[in-house]
Order: C-alpha cells, then sequence, then structure tokens
C-alpha cells in the first residue's frame, strides 16, 4: 500500500463569494482509509467535500491527489483522478430511467463498447436496480436513489468516495443498508470521505475522525477516542446554520 495519501488537503481556506466557509482546514485520507467528517450544521463539511472533488476552488492552500497537486484544477481533471462525489440529497436524474443514469457516468469511464458490462455489474451488485431498469429514478423509493447513486462507485472502483449525508432523510432500516453498502466500497479498496451527522455509523465504519466546528478543525483523532468529544460538540452546542 502507498505512504501517499490519496486525498490531502493542506491549510484550505474557501468559501463563495466574500463568505468564508472554511479557515485553514487540513485532512489527509490514506490509501483504502475511511475518514469521517463531522459537525453540526453549518459547520462546513459539505464545503470540504466539495472542495475535495474540485466543486469549490480554494482561496488559500493546496489540495492533492495520490500526491499529485490539484489546487485551482477543473472539476472534470478530479474525476479522471478516481475522485467519486456522491453529493447530499438523492442526487439522480429524475426523468431519466434507472439505466439511462448508470449509462451516462458509465461510458465516460469505460467507453461505450464497456457499459454494457458495466450495467450487468451494477444489476448484479443491486438485483432491485435491474428488475427496475427501465423505471424512471424519480419513482424510486429513497433507499433505492441510494443504491443507484452508489452503484456508480462499486462498479467504477474509485480511489476515493466523498459521501456527503448519504442518509439524510431516510427510514433507519435504509440508512443500516447504505452503510452496508459503504463498506463493501471500502472492501473492494476504496478509501472513503465520509460527510455525516449519524455519529454511529460514521464512527463504526471509519477509523479517524475529523470534527469541524465554524468552519475549522475543532478535533481529531482515532474514532474509538472521539465519543465524548462529538457528543460535547454536537449535542451541547447550539450552534445552527446551513
Amino acid at each position: 500500500m502507498s505512504t501517499v495519501p490519496v486525498l490531502e488537503l493542506s491549510g484550505i481556506t474557501a468559501g463563495y463569494g466574500p463568505f468564508r466557509a472554511l479557515f485553514d482546514v487540513s485532512i489527509s485520507i490514506p490509501e483504502g482509509g475511511a475518514v469521517a467528517l463531522l459537525g453540526a450544521n453549518g459547520a462546513g463539511k459539505t464545503t470540504v467535500a466539495r472542495v475535495a472533488s474540485g466543486l469549490v476552488k480554494p482561496v488559500d492552500g493546496r489540495v492533492a491527489i495520490a500526491g499529485k497537486d490539484m489546487t485551482g484544477k477543473p472539476t472534470y481533471q478530479f474525476a479522471r483522478s478516481g475522485i467519486v462525489h456522491a453529493p447530499e440529497g438523492r442526487s439522480v436524474f429524475a426523468t431519466f430511467t434507472v439505466e439511462e443514469n448508470l449509462a451516462l457516468p458509465f461510458g465516460r469511464t469505460f467507453s461505450r463498447k464497456g457499459v454494457p458490462d458495466a450495467l450487468e455489474r451494477a444489476y448484479t451488485i443491486f438485483p432491485q436496480l435491474g428488475v427496475r431498469r427501465k423505471q424512471l429514478a424519480g419513482t424510486l423509493s429513497g433507499g433505492e436513489q441510494r443504491m443507484l447513486c452508489l452503484s456508480r462507485a462499486l462498479v467504477e472502483s474509485p480511489k476515493l468516495l466523498i459521501a456527503d449525508e448519504l442518509s439524510l432523510g431516510l427510514a433507519p432500516i435504509i440508512v443500516d443498508q447504505v452503510y452496508e453498502l459503504l463498506g463493501q466500497i471500502r472492501a473492494s479498496g476504496t478509501a472513503l470521505l465520509i460527510v455525516e451527522q449519524h455519529v454511529g455509523h460514521a464512527l463504526d465504519l471509519c477509523e479517524h475522525v475529523v470534527l469541524l466546528a465554524h468552519g475549522a478543525v475543532s478535533w481529531e483523532g482515532p474514532s474509538h477516542e472521539a465519543g465524548d468529544v462529538v457528543v460535547s460538540t454536537l449535542f451541547g452546542s447550539s450552534e445552527t446554520g446551513t
């Protein structure tokens, strides 16, 4: 296993126009590792995810993917470097079928000739998607839409999957299924950055925790040491925001 981190954010300051959402944030994820990024609403978690996938350009600091400086590079270069970002929300084309939602990204990754094999791998992993392949994605259940999002990562085997609030708005039994799928993705060798408010699931899956507060890293360390700190920060704070 390489000693070079698959993702390294160094001294990142970023925001939206004049608004600063992150201040001197540094995060490192080893190859095949799993890091939970936790914090209250408005702490800056989603902005970190967007910086890590190239959607937001930092004002200051450095972004490196597998040792290569990617600071300021266009988003498609992050994707070509093996970064897959599953953003918060259901992230599907509601008026496209299940198969069309999969064929688009698979065509970019595997070329047109590779699409049929990639689709069959996705349907083998998630048989219910195969059953519903001609169904409009917007008519799927919440859990099925999450599976549709995650199937791309399982088939493409990226270097890093950034999962931003995948459990948002889902029933507990569906959340359990989503995290089981994330465990499968990690077992295949993909590193994970889990942005989450479901603390228990995130701590069980990830070996390292980074805690954000007001756009800055307030604590980081191994998951088994994070319990009291996370509870105090998330449930003992009155912090709110978006």
